[in-house]
């Protein structure tokens, strides 16, 4: 196992161990005090534990090396833990709203409030110190799920201190309608979080490109070496952490393949090292005999069918 996929491992459990005493806490004191706010503020955390799990799945899922069956890894399984872990969020939010807007006709103040205000003040200093650590190592290691996973517990937060505002200010008003207000206010953050992991999880699941800036840095490595003409059919894709390339790159057509090789390689070598794990196809092609190419005319010859190839002989199309 490499240093990053351990490194990956160790954070998940991290993760898994924060959100599962949360969950505990919370759905006991909230049962306890008779709260719903804090019962949906549980509920929220449970499905951050599921989070957790999925990611952690996932992550021991992407490190697998390739395979027959998968030539190209399995990093894509991070972007799936991604997708169900947005389906997830976005399920909890409607039915936190649901309980929420039930609760509202009949409100009625919860006792021992300095309860839940004590565990919700203990849930926003671990949730911060844990997603903290979960987007600084899903920095290092590229790792989706980790970041999807860091993005949840930072959203935690923001509802665990909404929540906590509401509870103190209740138990200064005695305002019981504000136990379902807050309730509320919570499924509204949890709904966009989930909603925005909805929109990116498709994207990655359906192979869009890398961001314009990083597509433009790797024209711009690949035309500072001085053996390189130019290039063109510049493609990205990310599958988990593991990103994609392939790309035509044009050369002096006198050069001997061996130079060119040697170019190809040091390309390589200069986009890994400063862009970080990379899957590259270099396609060479001689600067004074190709035909211009773009993405688009390149896509579309591969969509033709081929047309029949005539054949002399005993093995002639008949």
């Amino acid at each position: 196992m490499t240093e990053h996929a351990a490194l990956k491992q160790r954070t998940a459990y991290l993760s898994i161990f924060s959100n599962t005493t949360l969950v505990v806490l919370k759905l006991a004191v909230g049962l306890y005090v008779g709260a719903v706010s804090l019962v949906s503020e549980a509920l929220h955390s449970g499905v951050d534990l599921v989070a957790a799990l999925i990611a952690f799945w996932a992550v021991r899922k992407s490190i697998v090396p390739p395979d027959q069956e998968h030539d190209y890894g399995h990093g894509k399984y991070e972007n799936l833990s991604a997708a169900v872990e947005a389906l997830l969020i976005v399920g909890a939010a409607v039915g936190i709203l649901y309980e929420s807007v039930q609760k509202f006709q009949e409100a009625r103040l919860p006792e021992f409030l300095e309860y839940g205000i004590l565990i919700m003040g203990i849930s926003i200093v671990v949730n911060i110190l844990v997603s903290r650590r979960l987007i600084h190592v899903a920095a290092v290691t590229g790792s989706q799920a980790l970041e999807a996973d860091g993005l949840h517990l930072q959203s935690d937060v923001w509802t665990s201190v909404g929540v906590m505002t509401g509870l103190v200010l209740m138990q200064l008003t005695g305002w019981a309608w504000l136990d379902s207000l807050i309730a509320i206010f919570v499924a509204g953050i949890i709904f966009r979080a989930g909603w925005r992991m909805v929109v990116e999880s498709a994207m990655e699941l359906t192979d869009a490109s890398l961001p314009e800036d990083q597509e433009n840095r790797i024209r711009e490595i690949i035309e500072s070496v001085p053996e390189v003409r130019s290039c063109h059919c510049l493609r990205t894709r990310k599958s988990g952490s593991y990103k994609l390339l392939d790309v035509h790159v044009l050369f002096d057509g006198s050069m001997h393949l061996s130079q060119v090789h040697a170019v190809c390689d040091e390309l390589e070598e200069k986009i890994r090292q400063e862009l970080g794990t990379f899957d590259i196809l270099i396609h060479p092609e001689p600067a004074d005999y190709h035909k211009p190419e773009t993405n688009t005319s390149h896509y579309e010859a591969s969509q033709r069918a081929p047309e029949p190839v005539e054949r002399s002989g005993r093995f002639s199309k008949k």
